[in-house]
């Protein structure tokens, strides 16, 4: 690899479209560069404006991965598919259940004004559901796919979702006032289910949507029907021969340079 060869240029993509994706979500988060934005374009076209751009980095950003030279780190075996198909569905879940749901202390929720701090929703599981789940996406898809630039890829989104959750925490306490972030966060957790193991939070089954435990069952089948299509690959794992079963069967799955 010369520094001015193809190669190189290749990793600078990956680079600046990695740096340019984060910078994209940092940046709109400080308060004085949003209130800015939302006064210019206002809410509706604020988050218009941040959806599409966020978008369109995110397919460069998909690009630029698909470009970078395959360094091979550790070679695929057919088990490590399991890990994204075992988490992927959790992730659905906590996006399902985290989008817009009543939250003061995490982004993504809306009417923050209906939070009841005594019954936290999917708060109580954890404050973060929407960087957790991109942590599950993430992190999962991380072991199928051992070569440099997938793991640089996947890293940075895991690395970036874990940090955001403490980073949110002392934001949402300087914005709310520690006091008022500590009353409301008080039957919730940072790690998940620590709430609940510790008495502070009880879920009700009363106020269990199964509304949007159907549409965390219709993105996780929307992944495996369109992953075929825009990655190439079905992202299921082999099975094993079972009685009954022999005229099923499942695509053999190749060494794709994305899974």
């Amino acid at each position: 690899m010369t520094w001015f060869g193809p190669e190189f240029t290749a990793w600078n993509e990956l680079a600046a479209a990695i740096i340019l994706f984060m910078l994209a979500h940092v940046l709109p988060a400080r308060p004085f560069l949003r209130d800015r934005l939302t006064d210019a374009l206002g809410e509706e076209g604020y988050l218009l404006v941040y959806s599409a751009v966020s978008l369109v980095l995110l397919g460069w950003l998909i690009v630029a991965t698909g470009r970078a030279p395959h360094i091979q780190l550790w070679p695929f075996e057919p088990w490590q598919l399991w890990v994204p198909n075992v988490l992927m569905p959790l992730a659905c879940l906590l996006l399902a259940f985290g989008f817009g749901a009543p939250n003061p202390l995490s982004f993504g929720g809306w009417a923050v004004e209906r939070f009841e701090a005594d019954r936290p929703g999917i708060a109580g599981i954890t404050r973060h559901p929407l960087l957790l789940a991109t942590l599950f996406w993430s992190g999962g898809h991380i072991v199928p796919n051992g070569d440099l630039a997938h793991v640089i890829l996947f890293g940075s989104f895991a690395f970036f979702s874990l940090i955001g959750m403490p980073v949110t925490d002392a934001r949402k306490q300087r914005q709310l006032g520690r006091r008022t972030w500590l009353w409301l966060a008080g039957r919730t957790s940072l790690v998940p289910f620590a709430a609940l193991l510790s008495g502070r939070w009880q879920p009700s089954l009363h106020r269990f949507s199964v509304r949007r435990l159907g549409v965390a069952g219709l993105i996780y089948l929307a992944f495996l029907a369109l992953h075929p299509w825009l990655i190439g690959v079905s992202p299921l794992p082999d099975l094993p021969d079972l009685p009954g079963l022999s005229g099923l069967s499942i695509p053999d799955i190749q060494m794709p340079h994305f899974r």
